[in-house]
């Protein structure tokens, strides 16, 4: 499973990549406008930093044709960017009208395997399903969910090929339940990703494998 960061901060970003796990980054426009700076010039930096890998880069617009007019223009900034777009007619159309011309696009917000199957036949490459708002409402369904929309994307054939995205992602238990799902990517906000590296058992050994080595060494470290 690939791992993507969901994060619009450049300091989170050249972590991620220093720990040698990140695949591609999601920004949306409550994440830049936390950083208080522009959209594109936001997303070009991320882009000069990560290189050629993915980077999700969200429209606002709502009607089809400024929609149309948006995507085509976030795509023109660099030839990895993901236009993402929210489940809805209108995106949809947009989607099935620039997809077959180069234009990759990120459908987000989908939250039934319904809405899976509509994104990949408009063209979408990444489906992304909103794990963590599913399991917020008290649901079971979300892990379940997953299962299917990847069972259906590899049982059908459609225009991109695309790849299930666990998006909404809140702890390293719903980072577990994608990989046992199957998900093609996960993509994790920096702090939870932190947590990955992290087991109680694994602190635990650290701290008792360096004491003892204190204790050998007359209190002397490395």
């Amino acid at each position: 499973m690939k791992f993507f960061i969901d994060t619009a901060n450049v300091d989170e970003i050249k972590q991620a990549q220093a720990w040698g796990i990140l695949d591609g980054v999601t920004t949306n426009p409550s994440l830049i406008a936390r950083e208080g700076i522009e959209h594109k010039k936001r997303v070009m930096e991320i882009i000069s930093v990560v290189g050629d890998i993915p980077v999700s880069a969200e429209c606002i617009e709502t009607d089809v044709d400024k929609l149309m007019k948006e995507a085509r223009d976030i795509a023109s900034w660099a030839p990895n960017i993901y236009v993402k777009v929210p489940m809805n007619a209108n995106s949809m159309e947009v989607v099935k009208e620039l997809s077959p011309q180069g234009i990759n696009f990120n459908v987000t917000l989908i939250f039934s395997l319904p809405q899976a199957l509509i994104a990949a036949k408009a063209g979408a490459s990444f489906i992304s399903f909103f794990v963590g708002r599913i399991d917020d409402m008290g649901s079971l369904e979300a892990p379940l969910n997953v299962v299917e929309a990847v069972n259906m994307v590899e049982t059908y054939e459609f225009p991109k090929d695309p790849e299930i995205l666990v998006a909404s992602i809140r702890s390293p238990l719903q980072v577990t339940e994608s990989i046992k799902a199957g998900a093609h990517i996960a993509t994790i906000p920096y702090k939870t990703m932190e947590m990955l590296f992290h087991h109680p058992l694994t602190d635990i050994g650290i701290k008792k494998f360096y004491e003892d080595y204190l204790k050998a060494t007359g209190g002397k470290s490395a």
